[in-house]
């Protein structure tokens, strides 16, 4: 996941809005307390999601894949007063960590964290979607992509996580599921007209899509 020098990693963090206490105690707890702590967005990702929120000004965010819920609470930053971050994740191991720091912050009244899988909540959701984070199942990503896709409102947010892979997505030798599958979504997205599409180099690869159909 590592693309950038730390060098230049460390300037760029230097020069960036801090994080809060909570997401610094939070990326703490995480990297002592669970195991692959290298899920965490961190630091610079994480202003990069609440800067795209902030102006955005959501009234509905859906993240597929909390883990212990730094994105989240970086999303949260920009929603409107009235509005809502739906949070869905698997891993029920994760929810009393996780929950324990969305009480702590003072949008947790606007979270509404779900332990379910994700195929079967986003079916649920009928409300119009403004902004979609998607990092969980690299396998998956095209499914949670149709599922949600249409319910996403014009001008809308679709951000997802990992489709770098480490750089696997480039080195021909990697034949694994998981990297096929994020050369099989990144392609999907670039042919959907219903997005337009932005994939940066970021930490482990950030592709944006607008909803433009």
């Amino acid at each position: 996941m590592e693309f950038i020098d730390p060098a230049i990693d460390a300037y760029s963090r230097a020069f960036s809005n801090p994080e809060s206490d909570l997401l610094k105690r939070l990326s703490r707890e995480t990297h002592a307390q669970i195991l692959q702590p290298r899920m965490l967005s961190g630091h610079l990702q994480g202003r990069f999601l609440a800067l795209l929120s902030s102006l955005l000004q959501p009234k509905l965010i859906v993240e597929i894949g909390t883990y212990t819920g730094y994105s989240a609470l970086c999303l949260a930053e920009g929603l409107v007063a009235d509005g809502k971050l739906i949070t869905i994740d698997i891993n029920e191991e994760l929810e009393s960590f996780t929950r324990s720091f969305f009480n702590q912050s003072p949008l947790t009244a606007q979270i509404d964290y779900r332990i379910a899988d994700a195929q079967d909540e986003i079916p649920k959701i009928h409300d119009t979607i403004d902004l979609v984070f998607i990092d969980a199942d690299k396998r998956k990503y095209g499914l949670y992509f149709d599922l949600i896709v249409d319910k996403v409102r014009k001008g809308g947010l679709i951000i997802v996580d990992n489709v770098l892979w480490s750089g696997k997505v480039v080195d021909e030798s990697a034949k694994d599921k998981s990297t096929q599958a994020l050369r099989d979504f990144n392609q999907k997205c670039m042919d959907d007209p219903r997005v337009e599409n932005l994939l940066l180099p970021l930490r482990d690869g950030l592709y944006i899509l607008r909803k433009i159909d």
